[in-house]
């Protein structure tokens, strides 16, 4: 884990993601760039583009995904410190949790019916 202290600058190439953990009530200001981020708990996803601000509603996983070179900061609630992963390591948290959230889905969904074989 890296400890990101306020108004930290977070830099992310194209396709680079990073899970946010249980952040509700962070702040994301979006410097340049453009942003996908899908929060657990929340049906829809958000798209921010440069000079967007975002407030994480729900604890629970936050994936911010870089459609393009991007950099973002990152304010804790009340301006506290955040712990948050390193994007090296991020990859694999990432897709821990997009798998969970599979799984979530597909428990969700009645069965498919396929019209031939």
């Amino acid at each position: 884990m890296a400890c990101y202290q306020t108004r930290t600058l977070v830099n992310l190439a194209t396709r680079e993601a990073i899970t946010l953990p249980d952040v509700r009530g962070a702040t994301l200001h979006l410097r340049r760039g453009t942003l996908w981020l899908t929060q657990e708990g929340r049906l829809n996803d958000t798209v921010l583009r440069g000079g967007d601000t975002f407030v994480v509603e729900f604890d629970g996983d936050t994936v911010v995904e870089a459609q393009q070179d991007s950099a973002f900061t990152i304010v804790g609630p009340r301006g506290r410190t955040l712990a948050l992963p390193r994007s090296s390591s991020s990859l694999a948290h990432v897709a821990s949790s997009l798998s969970r959230l599979a799984r979530s889905l597909a428990a969700s969904m009645p069965p498919r019916q396929v019209p031939y074989m």
